[in-house]
């Protein structure tokens, strides 16, 4: 087989996986996908946590331990990022339609895991009061 008959049919075989290849969620693509739910997230494997999405790009964050922490999302230079209130932040993210279901690739570190989203439900989190001085 010649190196330009082989050169063609590796590109062929290419087609489908480059067709295949999401396109991140645009900011009005997400908020028609998560807004009043609470979706549940794992990374590894793992449970990683929850997060409620209200009306007006508002969200709860909970990393399942009873703790929440409120914020809002808005859309920066194609990704979805978060401000918290305890001033983390912003996280950026961008979130990809996997089959139905959300991922979320991390930007401020490409080397963490993915999030995929486990559960989609209407119920509000169960956060804990915060307990100090």
């Amino acid at each position: 087989m010649t190196s330009l008959r082989l050169i063609a049919l590796v590109s062929l075989a290419a087609l489908p996986l480059r067709a295949q290849e999401a396109e991140p969620l645009s900011p009005e693509e997400f908020a028609a996908r998560v807004q009043g739910r609470t979706l549940t997230y794992q990374s590894g494997g793992a449970p990683y946590g929850m997060e409620r999405y209200g009306p007006d790009r508002q969200v709860t964050w909970s990393f399942l331990d009873g703790r929440c922490l409120d914020g809002e999302w808005y859309p920066n230079a194609g990704a979805i990022c978060f401000a918290y209130e305890d001033g983390t932040g912003p996280e950026c993210w961008r979130f990809y339609d996997r089959d139905g279901r959300l991922s979320a690739e991390f930007i401020n570190d490409p080397d963490m895991p993915q999030l995929y989203e486990t559960q989609d439900s209407e119920a509000p989190l169960s956060c804990q009061p915060e307990v100090g001085v």
